[in-house]
C-alpha cells in the first residue's frame, strides 16, 4: 500500500484506505492511503518550515535538483508510463510521450530559475539604483486533476519549486495511487519542501485551500470548484492560479483540406476519450464543405479500436469512471429529446461489458441554446454544426462561457489573422490542434481561468514581485521637509 510523504517521511493515512481502480477492467489495483486533516495542516507546517532554508539555497543546487527529478523520471519511464495506463486508462504510447515531456519541463524549469531574479530598471534619480525583484511566494498547494495526473502536476510543481516555493501537492481522488508513486522522483530535497498526500476534495482540498500558511493555490479541475476556490482565497488574498473547463470550437474553413481537418478533428475529439481540458467538442463547418467533412469524419470515427491503454492496438481508451460516464450519456440522450442525431455511437460498446468505455459520438442537428453546445462534456461527443461562413464561424466560436482553446483550419492568411485577433480563447491553434510547448503559456480567458502555466508567463505566477529604491549616495533631500 502507497502510503503519503510529509516532511521526508512516509507515513500511514489516518483515513481508512482507499481502493485504487483501473478502468478498463474495473479491477482493484491496489489499496493507498488517504490523508486526514490533521495530517494536511501537519504537510503545510513541514512545508513552511522548511521554505526559509529552500528560498535561500543558491540556483545552481536548485538547478541541479530539478535535473535529477527529470533524470529520475527518465530512468523509470517504462514502469511510470505503465502504471498511468493502469490508473488512467490511457494508452501506453501517450503516457510515455507523457513522462518524457514532464522530464522535459523539469529541465526547462530549471534553467529558467537558475537565471531569472527580476530585472534592473532606470532611476528617475542619478544616485539610486532601481531593482525589480522577483521573490518566492512561500507555500503552495497544488491540487491535480485525474486526467493527467503526472503532466498538470509538473505543470505546477517544476515552476513552483524553480522559484524557490515549497510545495503541498494533493492528487485527484480516482488516481491517488499512480500520485503517490511520484515521491520516488523527490526523495533526494530536503524535507519539507515536497509533501504529497491524498485525500477528499471536501476535507483535505478545503484545507489547504483556506490553511492561512498557504500563499498560493494552483488548481486543474472544473469551472464550479475553481470559482468555489476563488471565494475561499478571497480572505486571505491568496495568489490563485485557475486552470479550469473548456468548450473548444474548431472551424473548418472552405479553403481547408478537407482529410486533413477531419483527421485531426477526430484526434482532438476522442483523445483520452474526450477527457482532455482543450478537446473539440463544437466543430464549425463551412456549408461548401460541410457535406463531405462530415462524411469522412463519421467514417473515421467508426473505424477507431476502442480497448484498453496497455494494448497497443487501442485508440479510444475507457472513461474514469462509470459516474463520469453517466454524465456524458445523459448529455448526450437529452440533446437527442432536444432534437439532434447521432451519426455513429452514442452508447455503451455492446462487446465491452467490462471497464468504463463510450463509443466515440458524433451528433449533428443541433441548436445553439443545446445544453451539448453550452456546457463542457468531457467525454468522447463531437458535435458538427454547418455554417454560413467564416463570419458566422467566429461568431459562434465565441458564443461561449468558456475560452480555452480554439482551432482554425485554413490556407487563408487573412482568416487566420482575424481569428488569432479576435477569437476568445487563451490557446490558439492553427492547422495543428493540441500542440503544447513547454515554452509557451498555457490558460484560458473567460471562466476558463486565470494565470498561464508553462513558458516565462507560467513561471512568474509563482513569484511576487518588489520594487527596490536604493539611494546609494546618501543624504537628504531637497524635497523632504525641512528641518528648521
Amino acid at each position: 500500500m502507497r502510503r503519503l510523504w510529509i516532511d521526508g517521511n512516509q507515513i500511514p493515512g489516518d483515513e481508512k484506505p482507499r481502493k485504487a481502480i483501473n478502468p478498463a477492467s474495473e479491477q482493484v489495483i491496489d489499496e493507498v492511503s488517504w490523508a486526514s486533516v490533521r495530517q494536511a495542516n501537519a504537510a503545510v507546517e513541514a512545508a513552511k518550515k522548511a521554505f526559509p532554508k529552500w528560498r535561500r539555497i543558491p540556483a545552481n543546487e536548485k538547478a541541479e535538483m530539478l535535473h535529477e527529478v527529470a533524470r529520475r523520471l527518465r530512468q523509470n519511464l517504462e514502469e511510470i508510463a505503465e502504471e498511468l495506463t493502469l490508473e488512467t486508462g490511457q494508452t501506453m504510447k501517450k503516457n510515455r510521450g507523457y513522462v518524457e515531456w514532464s522530464a522535459q519541463c523539469f529541465d526547462y524549469f530549471a534553467e529558467l530559475g537558475r537565471h531569472y531574479r527580476g530585472r534592473v530598471i532606470p532611476s528617475p534619480e542619478g544616485s539610486q539604483l532601481s531593482l525589480v525583484l522577483k521573490v518566492p511566494l512561500g507555500v503552495v498547494a497544488a491540487i491535480i486533476p485525474w486526467n493527467y495526473p503526472l503532466l498538470l502536476m509538473v505543470w505546477k510543481v517544476a515552476p513552483a519549486l524553480a522559484a524557490g516555493n515549497t510545495v503541498v501537492i494533493k492528487p485527484a481522488s480516482y488516481t491517488p495511487w499512480v500520485s503517490l508513486g511520484f515521491t520516488r522522483l523527490f526523495e533526494h530535497f530536503p524535507p519539507g519542501v515536497v509533501n504529497l498526500l491524498t485525500g477528499s476534495g471536501a476535507r483535505v482540498g478545503e484545507t489547504l485551500v483556506t490553511h492561512p500558511d498557504v500563499r498560493m493555490i494552483a488548481f486543474t479541475g472544473s469551472t464550479e470548484v475553481g470559482q468555489h476556490i476563488m471565494r475561499q482565497a478571497a480572505d486571505d488574498m491568496k495568489h490563485i492560479h485557475l486552470e479550469l473547463g473548456g468548450k473548444d470550437p474548431l472551424i473548418v474553413c472552405e479553403d481547408a483540406d478537407i482529410n486533413c481537418a477531419a483527421q485531426a478533428a477526430v484526434w482532438a475529439g476522442f483523445l483520452n476519450a474526450g477527457q482532455v481540458c482543450t478537446s473539440v467538442e463544437r466543430v464549425f463547418v463551412d456549408h461548401q464543405v460541410y457535406p463531405a467533412f462530415l462524411e469522412k469524419v463519421t467514417e473515421l470515427t467508426k473505424q477507431l479500436v476502442i480497448g484498453p491503454g496497455i494494448d497497443p492496438t487501442s485508440q479510444v481508451t475507457p472513461m474514469i469512471r462509470p459516474e463520469e460516464r453517466e454524465k456524458v450519456d445523459l448529455q448526450v440522450k437529452q440533446s437527442v429529446d432536444d432534437g439532434a442525431e447521432i451519426l455513429t455511437g452514442g452508447r455503451v460498446p455492446p462487446d465491452k461489458p467490462t471497464g468504463f468505455y463510450y463509443e466515440p459520438t458524433i451528433l449533428t442537428g443541433l441548436a445553439q441554446e443545446m445544453e451539448i453546445l453550452q456546457e463542457e462534456t468531457f467525454g468522447p461527443v463531437l458535435p458538427i454544426i454547418p455554417v454560413s461562413g467564416f463570419d458566422e464561424a467566429m461568431q459562434r466560436a465565441n458564443q461561449s462561457k468558456y475560452g480555452l482553446g480554439a482551432t482554425l483550419f485554413t490556407n487563408d492568411a487573412r482568416k487566420v489573422q482575424r481569428y488569432m485577433e479576435e477569437i476568445e480563447a487563451g490557446n490558439v491553434w492553427v492547422n495543428d490542434p493540441l500542440i503544447d510547448n513547454v515554452a509557451g503559456p498555457f490558460g484560458g480567458m473567460k471562466r476558463s481561468g486565470i494565470g498561464r502555466e508553462l513558458g516565462q508567463e507560467g513561471f512568474e505566477e509563482f513569484l511576487d514581485t518588489k520594487h527596490v529604491h536604493w539611494e546609494i549616495e546618501g543624504g537628504s533631500k531637497p524635497w523632504w521637509f525641512s528641518s528648521g
